[in-house]
């Protein structure tokens, strides 16, 4: 090869020394085409990276100017009042919606703990009252105006702001006695008993299940599952002592917070307590500054000489009582469902009755309420059952 062909395949490159090195025509052509290669991969890469972004730009944009639809509230309906009183022997039951509640007690917030009166003090600016009215053979009257009621706050008359007789759902703590005096017979009535309960009352109705033997614990919380109580009370054991007190205070606790504006609380014992931190007074006191009414249902023994169940008698009475409720205690099984079933039914046909004391001095006071109904004409005298007072106490809070 001479000189002229050899300068016009030959070129040359600079060396790391400085000198320069002959590279051939070959290895310049695949040290081009390598360099190209790479260019287009980055360039493709970069396309790729620009258009995710942009995707993502478009997508965020796209969000921020998309509204969720708005929901429209339903409307309740209000079934308009009965014209005339009815007398309820054996109530059908009925699933008519509650009307709107007046603003309840307020109360303050707070755990248990014994003796710890903090938060039983109440707002009495607006007084909530379950009435329940019966005629001499103990039926239940229900369809009654607002104007056959009177209300007397310390003998003043009051004049009634809120007034219902709606078949209305009810927040339910069942505190069941699960100690060893409820052994044998007694919880096996008591659980049949509570079946005829749940299924004569509200379907809407929730339950909280408080189980106590020496200590009160809450085997369910908020449930409108009836049956899931009744399976959560077929394996517990009877043993230990009774601390009814407690798991009474734990139970007004647990339904204060439900989802009903009304609230009661279904005692199934003895009566027996011999191991709460709280005491039988700090019991009935925070039953008497609450709107919970207490259904006890005393379960005696075969015995009735026995001053054991006499003793659990009296302090079930005085506990229903203070809450404007009412014990019980039936003496066979057959009793027992009818007792069951008859407190479902009070429950469904009550009157809620709410007023704002126009004599009230904030000096934490027992205020007396007396309700007084007036029969309609053609109707026997009526009794009326209803929480017998409250305290004069606002909420410092």
């Amino acid at each position: 090869m001479d000189a002229a062909r050899r300068d016009e395949t030959t070129l040359f490159c600079p060396a790391r020394n400085g000198s320069r090195r002959v590279l051939g025509t070959g290895v310049y052509m695949k040290v081009q085409r390598r360099t190209q290669v790479r260019l287009a991969l980055f360039l493709g890469l970069a396309f790729t990276v620009a258009a995710a972004f942009l995707h993502i730009l478009v997508t965020a944009q796209g969000a921020q100017t998309t509204t969720a639809p708005q929901q429209t509230p339903a409307t309740t309906a209000t079934p308009a009042p009965s014209q005339s009183p009815l007398i309820q022997p054996v109530p059908a039951p009925s699933s008519s919606p509650a009307r709107s509640q007046p603003q309840q007690q307020q109360r303050a917030g707070g755990q248990t703990g014994g003796g710890n009166d903090e938060h039983l003090i109440i707002n009495t600016d607006l007084i909530t009252l379950t009435v329940t009215v019966t005629d001499p053979m103990g039926r239940y009257v229900s369809g009654l105006q607002k104007n056959a009621f009177s209300v007397l706050d310390e003998n003043q008359p009051q004049a009634i702001e809120f007034f219902s007789d709606d078949d209305a759902p009810v927040s339910v703590g069942v505190v069941f006695d699960v100690s060893g005096s409820m052994s044998g017979e007694k919880i096996s009535r008591a659980r049949q008993a509570l079946r005829h309960f749940i299924e004569t009352s509200h379907d809407r109705d929730e339950y909280f299940l408080i189980g106590f033997n020496q200590r009160a614990q809450l085997l369910m919380d908020r449930t409108s599952d009836g049956e899931a109580v009744l399976n959560k009370l077929t394996f517990v054991d009877t043993h230990g002592s009774t601390a009814l007190y407690d798991a009474t205070y734990l139970g007004v606790e647990k339904v204060t917070r439900g989802r009903h504006p009304k609230r009661a609380i279904l005692i199934i014992s003895d009566g027996q307590d011999n191991n709460s931190r709280y005491t039988f007074s700090e019991v009935r006191r925070l039953l008497r500054e609450s709107d919970v009414v207490v259904y006890a249902v005393g379960i005696n023994s075969a015995d009735p000489t026995s001053t054991l169940d006499s003793e659990g008698e009296g302090v079930l009475t005085e506990l229903a009582a203070a809450s404007g409720g009412h014990a019980f205690f039936p003496r066979t099984s057959a009793e027992m469902d009818e007792v069951f079933e008859k407190i479902a039914v009070e429950l469904r046909h009550q009157y809620s009755i709410g007023y704002r004391p126009n004599n009230f001095v904030n000096n934490g006071h027992w205020h007396h309420i007396k309700i007084k109904v007036t029969p309609p004409r053609g109707l026997p005298r009526l009794s009326v059952r209803n929480k017998p007072g409250y305290y004069a106490i606002t909420n410092p809070r």
